[in-house]
């Protein structure tokens, strides 16, 4: 967390001591070491890059974005030795949240790597008011699927994440595993890593990617490696034999 914040309806502005680098296509397009953090959403904030810190070359396309909060964003493409990122900058030079004025915002998935100080950093930036605790736990889980037992542990991992559901992390050998059947489908978390996925046939019907599994988390989730747990919203969990509302997230 920084020196100065600023905020406008819903949008905050915060500026990091990290030193943050985004590259394209091998090539260094911005190094910083006075990054802000801009919350465009609740969940997540974004980094905008001090123009002085931006080493490409923006070309503006003429074409703009309009924000309530942020206003005017003039949209510009990100070209750095050859390599070209069509439309992967915006800046607000007219921003009624006047720290933004100087800044560029990169399309995150549009960098090939993103670096805080020297640790790749993957998704989005980490929230420095997000806390991740993983707490081994004796308490008894069952998870249950169109009435049908797919889950029965008494040794889950308890993951409590800043703003989500509790998880419960899962050993395979507690899972009904013949019910599981393999997904294309991959997400990536800062705080937690690359995350593979199953779905799940009852034999009443199947539901899709239900099931998720950090095989080789991030080190600070190292206590959840290879374990299975399943979307609180979308499935009827038993914590010591009570049955468990579905909490309302923005995987509902």
């Amino acid at each position: 967390m920084g020196e100065m914040e600023s905020s406008r309806g819903r949008v905050r502005v915060e500026f990091s001591a990290k030193r943050v680098r985004a590259y394209l296509a091998g090539h260094l397009v911005a190094d910083t070491a006075r990054p802000a953090l801009v919350w465009e959403v609740p969940y997540y904030p974004a980094y905008y890059i001090p123009a002085a810190d931006v080493r490409a070359e923006l070309k503006p396309t003429g074409k703009t974005e309009h924000s309530p909060s942020r206003g005017e964003g003039e949209i510009h493409d990100v070209r750095v030795n050859g390599a070209v990122a069509a439309g992967a900058a915006m800046r607000y030079p007219q921003s009624p949240l006047e720290d933004l004025r100087d800044l560029v915002r990169f399309e995150w998935s549009a960098m090939d790597e993103w670096l805080e100080e020297d640790e790749p950093v993957y998704t989005h930036p980490r929230d420095p008011y997000t806390r991740v605790d993983i707490l081994a736990s004796s308490r008894h889980v069952r998870v249950e699927i169109d009435g049908v037992t797919v889950a029965d542990s008494p040794r889950p991992r308890i993951l409590f994440e800043t703003g989500l559901p509790a998880r419960y992390y899962l050993p395979l050998s507690d899972v009904r595993t013949d019910l599981l059947r393999p997904s294309a489908t991959q997400s990536h978390c800062p705080y937690k890593g690359a995350a593979s996925y199953w779905s799940v046939d009852t034999g009443h019907s199947v539901h899709d990617d239900i099931v998720w599994i950090y095989r080789t988390p991030l080190p600070e989730s190292q206590k959840i490696a290879g374990l299975a747990c399943f979307y609180n919203e979308k499935v009827d969990i038993y914590l010591d034999g009570d049955l468990q509302p579905r909490p309302r997230s923005k995987f509902s």
